[in-house]
Formats: structure tokens, sequence, C-alpha cells
């Protein structure tokens, strides 16, 4: 210690009794001075128009995807394609062995052979009725003709005999000539009876030929139904056996496949299917959108979509081309769906994302900046407002739309109220501030 710092004590040691000794006390501390309003700028709620976003979880998915199952049963005879495999519309995936349809087509064959054979033959009977009945009418014709000539022959021997029998009761002639001509008469009324015999006979015979005909047109009609049977029993067959070569039913990607060669194939047995196309050079997104949204989507709204997946990537624009027009009753949401064109493969059905949509319905809402909303340690939202003394009210308020620029106040506030602006101060409800703008 130095001796100066040694004095300087000793002086005051003996300055405290005398102190002491006189009654001076230590002057009373100063009482701080009343602290100056801190000065806030304010900004006021603000009535808008504006346009509600809605953000959902959205998944991709392919355009068409085609299911392939067995239509045959049969073992897989060639298998043409693999997964990841590009096919188009057409292509043949794979054939199945159907050894037991080929023989029952070569039956059906056989079967229509013959079909057609009785089908001639049934044809050449109606051929032949159709020439009895023509001449049973030919015969008929004749014996009507003869009728005709019969009863003018009669008629002549009926005014022979009347003269004759005339002339003989007058006595001008003797009686055996009369019995000459009524003898004359009797054989020319017996042809005629035997003539109307051979009419009635000839159009029985014509009845008779017409019913032959039409028995044999029956018999035709049935041998052609019977050929008709079979040929369709061949295009079924045939039908079935094209089934067996399996075919790409679009254009697109081979996304699974369940069989390999020599596998057995069994039709409406299978628990999965052979092979799945998928188109995938155009998606479809699907928004699950709730309730309280769904009926603001509107065909053309605005779709915003990111993937976690791509994260480097900018934002996708699409917008929405049709909703499915009713709720899900388990989630209460309606599907909402987009496209998203896919020409080089980049994206894959079942990513997942997520998709904001501009609703086209724009409603009145109450907003402020982001910077006058504050938030508190559990993620509620308040803000201060300053009545017209400009003291602070610490306000619990909702919030709704947030596009981080601008915040909707759905509660709490009321259009063209005073809240203090950005400002790194806190405040509590009853303080003083002074507002400079």
């Amino acid at each position: 210690m130095t001796f100066g710092g040694f004095r300087s004590m000793r002086f005051g040691v003996l300055l405290a009794p005398l102190i002491g000794l006189f009654g001076c006390k230590p002057p009373a501390p100063v009482a701080d001075a009343p602290s100056k309003p801190i000065a806030v700028r304010t900004v006021a709620v603000a009535a808008q128009q504006i346009r509600h976003t809605t953000s959902q979880p959205a998944t991709l998915q392919a355009y068409y995807r085609a299911e392939i199952e067995a239509r045959v049963s049969g073992y897989v005879q060639e298998l043409k394609v693999d997964i990841g495999d590009t096919v188009q519309s057409g292509d043949i995936l794979a054939v199945i062995h159907i050894p037991e349809m080929q023989k029952q087509r070569e039956i059906v064959k056989a079967r229509i052979n013959l079909f057609r054979a009785q089908e001639k033959q049934a044809q050449a009977g109606l051929e032949l009725a159709a020439a009895n009945v023509k001449s049973a009418e030919a015969k008929l014709a004749q014996a009507k003709s003869e009728a005709t000539v019969t009863e003018a022959s009669l008629a002549a021997a009926e005014a022979e005999f009347s003269r004759t029998k005339d002339l003989v009761d007058r006595q001008s002639l003797e009686s055996r000539v009369l019995d000459e001509v009524r003898k004359k008469r009797d054989s020319e009324l017996a042809r005629r009876a035997a003539v109307e015999s051979a009419v009635l006979a000839a159009e029985a015979d014509v009845n008779v030929a017409k019913a032959k005909q039409t028995s044999a047109q029956t018999n035709v009609t049935a041998a052609q139904a019977e050929s008709e049977i079979a040929q369709r029993q061949l295009e079924e067959l045939d039908v079935m056996v094209d089934y067996a070569t399996v075919k790409a039913p679009l254009t697109g990607i081979v996304t699974d496949r369940a069989i390999d060669p020599g596998d057995l194939v069994r039709l409406d047995t299978a628990d999965e299917p052979l092979l799945v196309i998928s188109q995938v050079d155009r998606l479809r997104v699907h928004i699950p959108v709730p309730e309280v949204d769904a009926a603001h989507v509107d065909h053309g709204d605005q779709v915003t979509l990111t993937f976690p997946s791509f994260p480097a990537e900018q934002e996708i624009k699409t917008t929405v081309t049709r909703t499915a027009g009713n709720l899900d009753p388990r989630t209460r949401t309606m599907l909402v769906e987009a496209e998203l064109a896919n020409p080089d493969g980049k994206f894959l059905p079942g990513m997942f994302g997520s998709a904001r949509i501009a609703l086209s319905t724009q409603v009145a809402a109450n907003m402020l900046p982001a910077r006058a909303v504050r938030f508190d340690e559990n993620g509620a939202a308040y803000v201060y407002l300053l009545d017209e003394n400009d003291t602070v009210e610490i306000i619990q308020v909702a919030t709704g739309i947030d596009d981080g620029q601008r915040i909707e106040i759905v509660s709490g506030v009321q259009a063209g109220e005073r809240v203090i602006d950005a400002n790194l101060k806190r405040f509590s409800s009853g303080q003083k501030v002074s507002v400079l703008n």
C-alpha cells in the first residue's frame, strides 16, 4: 500500500467520530424522474377483398393405370416385357398356352361343316318341294281345263236331249233315237263327275305339296340356325383364344409384374394382376380438400405444387381440372384433381407433396401486416391495440390467411382500429405510448 493511500485511510477513520459527534446525516437519495412514453408507429386494421388459399397434401397418380388379369387358363408360354419397360398400345406382353381351347375350336369348326352340309341338304329338299308344288298346280290347272271342256260337252248333250225329246213327243222321231241321245247325255254327266273328282284331287295334291314345301323351308331355317349358332360359338372361342395373347391396352410403362414363364394362370382365381401398365407421361394430382374449403374450389383455380423429393425445384404451377363433387363420408374431404405434364418421367406415381390452391372466391377480410401481429410462447396471436388516448391494451386475436406479408384477423379487432406496428419493445395493458404517425 502506498503512503498516500495510508494517509487517506487514517483521515477517514478520524473523520467518522466527528460526524457522529455533531449529528450530521448522509444526503437523502434523489427520486427517479417519470419515464418518457415510448414512441411507436401504428397501423390500422384494413378491410380488404382477398382470395382464400388452401394448402393440402397432394399425391401423384398415373394418368391411367391398367391392371391386366387373366381371361383364360393356361401356362405362360412367353413373357416379352419386364418392369420398367415402355410399351405401346397393342404391343404383345405375354403369350399363354391353351391347347384345350385350340382342340375345342377344331371341334366347333367340324360341327359347322356338318351343319353346312345339312343346310345344303335341306335347301335341296326345299327346291324339290317347290317343284312338286308347281307340278301339282299344273295338274290342277289341267283338271280345271278338262272340267271346262266337260261342262261345254254336257251343255251340248243337254240341248240335244231336249230337242230330240221334243221331236219324239211330236212323233217326228222314233223313241229309240231319244234313248241314244239320253245315253250320250248321261255319259257327259258321268264325265263331268269324274273331272270334278280329278280337280278336287289335284287341289289336294297342291295343298300337300305346299305343306311339304313349308316343312322343307322349316328344315332349311333350322339348319341355318344351327350353322349360325356353331359359327357364333367359333367366334366366341376365337375371342378367348385372342385373350391368350396378352396385349397392352395403353401406352405406358410396366410398373408391376406377377408372372414368370411357365407359371400356371387360372381364370378368375388370380389374387393379383398379371401385369400393371401405367401412363406416366402425364400425371394426375389428387388433393383432398376439407369441407370448409371444398365448396369454393372451381375448375381453373391455380394450384402451386411443391415436392420434398425435389427441394431445390421451383414451385410448379398448374390448375384444377376436375372435382369429385361430393365429400368422402370417412374423411369429410372432397377429391380435387389437377394434371401435371411429365414428359421426362421425373415425377413418379405415388410421390407425396403439398398443393396450395388459390380459390377463385374473393371475400372481405380484416387484414394486418404480418409484422404487427405477435405470438406468445404457446403460439397464440395477439396485438397491441391503442385507444383514443394512445393507451395500450393487449388483445388476443384469431388469425386466418397468412401469405407471409399480411395476416387475416378473424376476430379480436375491427376494421379501422389502430394497433402498434413492428416494435422490438414489449408493452403492457394500460401503458401510455407516443404515436409518431
